[in-house]
């Protein structure tokens, strides 16, 4: 969105509180029922965060969702572009963003495909969000694939009851900035609302060509009687993001500098410049449609019922060079006298998706039990298609577009669970909680993927079924008001992955994976003082991880591993005094490990196998220990705050390689802001941020692998390869907001 059109959304929204200033007499009779049937209570047996929307706002001037909860036990945020806007992924204990389930107001948002959720897609959503819970390990049953280690339930800002108009912007290094308004008409004829919200998103990343240009709105229209309400949501998100996925080896680092970016590079010339495609970028647009209906029969007895449609459609393009033509449908060509088989091109990979469905839920709640049925039912429909947009030196006939790959998925995923939590003691809750889950997912066409053994693209004809049993019980003991003990045992099922079926075997086809998860937990609140524990094990059962091995077309492949576990203790601590200083601290300690576990590697020139046997290795991306600490202090409309995190080192392949190995890094952020008011203006607020306070050099994300040639004695020689995500040393953004 251009700059003139947010400012005359400003002006516009400004005018609601003269329009609508009467404020209305029966509005304490109104009553919110509001969907919550995924989320944990006090009396559930798991642990659980919840960040409410008055923290995330401090935090929310630009960065992307992921590292605005990264201070959460367990949690690690990264970034490609190293600026935290763009893509950005989210980690909580060591799991990765295929297994975390998200969901808004209830409604599955991990794409069906992939699992993944790619937050790039929804920019700051969390100004249109209420609060956040994540559910560490198995969690509650909930909609949706990916619940397999983490959830994340965000619940979007429901009404207020008097007109309002806010507005804020931010600006800061490597051109970051973000402007947002939103206004809102307060009730309107004792029952009627809508809130509205614009945002522009923009930043050069510290990445080199790291730039990303975000655009999102959240449109909100609801009807509110006693028992009722019905809600009308529909949000997007737009992005246009230069690739920044390459990464960089630490060689290159040290010959082109830590910001190198390989992703677009076409060529040198002769005065040593390299020269980059411009277009070399990630495209994609997505819109969001949510009917939320919650009705309540009674003191006791609520329904809500949620219908839900998703539109996505991307694309990405690549400068690839020497390339071989047959495998993009393309015939060979004769330039001087000689054949080229080989070129330079420019590929479009797209998408088009359509995601849709229902979720319900029925809660009952009396003084003793309280139970909720509920489930969902969705399809997801997804065509996959690649296209030829240039080649060097081409002659011949290059229809525009030239298509050379196409393939569709689609994906049933229907639910339903009962869960009852019930207090068989004035100090006892005993939790139960049995889901039924029923997927089929089909694949079919043409991958991407050329097969040498058939001197054709790869034939995909997949069509799959599972259904999964997830029981969950637990107990939990208020011991008295200021001391609970829980425990709980879960089970949780997972199907695989788009990716592990194109990148799999062409004769075998992956399994589904199982977790077990055991937690027992410790709370204690007392005055000012706050602390916890939580122990975990997570058994895992044909765990899905890169082994080195390769499929029949060369691809890295993922296979199933028999045994693996994710064990740990996650501690909490907090202080809130009357005089504004507030101190919290988490840190989790952990072991992370591959039991029985077969490394593959292959001959440069003969591809023989080299099969390596581990009795006990780590899992990748899961670092033994991750601490949070944040000092803030508030007073007079004053706040300052010294947040920082300490990640120890992680190993990027499941191979225990020291060659492997993301370094241990420590990173402090200094947040300060005054709030103040002026006539006619409800809070102004004005601040800064300044992230990596001491500058600390390091890397969050990467990727590593290994090979091995035989030297002329006929003996093995391993080699490793690694490329770091390199982030930002010290920046700032500065912001101001205004709300009337």
């Amino acid at each position: 969105m251009k700059r003139k059109s947010i400012v005359a959304c400003l002006i516009m929204a400004t005018a609601f509180p003269v329009l609508h200033a009467q404020e209305q007499e029966n509005l304490q009779a109104l009553q919110e029922v509001e969907i919550l049937s995924v989320r944990a209570t006090k009396t559930t047996p798991v642990a659980y965060s919840e960040i409410g929307q008055k923290e995330l706002s401090k935090s929310n001037t630009g960065i992307d969702l992921p590292y605005l909860v990264s201070t959460t036990p367990s949690a690690i945020a990264t970034s490609d572009a190293g600026t935290g806007i763009g893509y950005t992924s989210l980690r909580i204990r060591g799991t990765d963003g295929t297994r975390i389930n998200v969901t808004i107001n209830d409604i599955p948002v991990n794409d069906a495909e992939s699992h993944n959720v790619f937050w790039v897609n929804l920019p700051d959503i969390a100004s249109s969000v209420k609060d956040i819970q994540i559910q560490r390990g198995a969690g509650t049953s909930t909609n949706g694939a990916g619940a397999f280690g983490a959830s994340m339930n965000l619940r979007t800002s429901t009404f207020n009851t008097l007109p309002y108009a806010k507005a804020g912007f931010s600006f800061g290094s490597f051109m970051t900035h973000k402007e947002s308004v939103a206004a809102g008409t307060g009730i309107l004829a004792d029952h009627w609302s809508l809130d509205l919200r614009f945002s522009n998103i923009g930043s050069d990343g510290y990445i080199d060509r790291a730039r990303a240009g975000l655009q999102s709105y959240y449109l909100q229209g609801a009807y509110y009687a006693d028992n009722t309400t019905l809600r009308f949501i529909t949000f997007t998100g737009k992005e246009e993001t230069y690739h920044a996925w390459n990464y960089a080896s630490k060689e290159e680092m040290e010959l082109y500098g830590r910001r190198y970016n390989s992703c677009g590079y076409m060529f040198t010339d002769e005065t040593g410049k390299a020269h980059y495609y411009d277009g070399q970028t990630d495209n994609y647009f997505q819109q969001n449609y949510q009917l939320l209906f919650d009705h309540s029969f009674s003191n006791t007895l609520n329904m809500n019922i949620g219908l839900h449609y998703t539109k996505g459609d991307g694309y990405y393009q690549e400068y690839k060079t020497g390339r071989k033509l047959k495998e993009y449908a393309l015939q060979p060509f004769t330039l001087d006298g000689n054949n080229v088989k080989k070129s330079d091109l420019i590929r479009k990979k797209a998408m088009d998706n359509h995601f849709g469905g229902a979720v319900f839920s029925l809660s009952y709640k009396n003084s003793r039990i309280h139970t909720i049925l509920g489930g969902g039912a969705n399809r997801y429909f997804g065509r996959h298609f690649g296209q030829v947009l240039w080649v060097k030196d081409y002659i011949g006939n290059l229809v525009p577009d030239h298509e050379y790959y196409r393939n569709n998925g689609g994906k049933n995923d229907m639910n339903i669970y009962l869960k009852a939590d019930y207090k068989a003691m004035e100090c006892l809750n005993i939790y139960a909680d049995l889901q039924y889950r029923h997927i089929r997912y089909t694949i079919d066409g043409n991958n991407d993927k050329w097969n040498d053994a058939t001197d054709a693209l790869q034939n995909l004809e997949i069509d799959e079924k599972f259904d999964f049993l997830n029981p969950k019980a637990g107990i939990s003991w208020q011991i008295d008001n200021s001391n609970r003990l829980f425990a709980s045992a879960s089970v949780a099922h997972k199907e695989p992955t788009r990716n592990n079926y194109t990148d799999g075997k062409l004769n075998e086809r992956p399994k589904a994976e199982r977790l077990i998860d055991y937690e027992i937990g410790y709370n204690l609140s007392k005055g000012i003082f706050n602390a916890g524990a939580n122990l975990y094990f997570m058994d895992y059962k044909n765990q899905l991880v890169l082994t080195g091995e390769l499929n029949e077309i060369g691809e890295p492949l993922t296979a199933n591993i028999p045994k693996s576990y994710r064990a740990g203790i996650e501690l909490t601590a907090g202080i809130a005094l009357k005089c504004g200083f507030r101190w919290n601290a988490n840190a989790t300690f952990s072991r992370n490990r591959i039991k029985d576990f077969t490394e593959v590697l292959y001959d440069d020139y003969t591809y023989e196998k080299w099969e390596i046997h581990h009795d006990n290795t780590p899992l990748a991306f899961s670092p033994d220990i991750i601490v949070n600490n944040s000092f803030s202090y508030e007073w007079k409309g004053l706040e300052a705050a010294l947040q920082s995190q300490y990640v120890s080192k992680q190993y990027m392949s499941n191979y225990g390689i020291e060659e492997h190995i993301l370094d241990a890094y420590f990173v402090t952020n200094l947040r300060l802001a005054y709030s103040f008011k002026l006539k006619g203006v409800k809070n102004i607020t004005v601040g800064a941020t300044i992230y990596n306070l001491f500058n600390e050099e390091y890397e969050n994300n990467g990727y590593a692998g290994s090979g091995y040639y035989t030297d002329e004695n006929g003996q093995r020689q391993r080699y490793n390869y690694a490329g770091y995500a390199a982030q930002a040393g010290i920046n700032a953004i500065g912001h101001i907001s205004i709300e009337l």
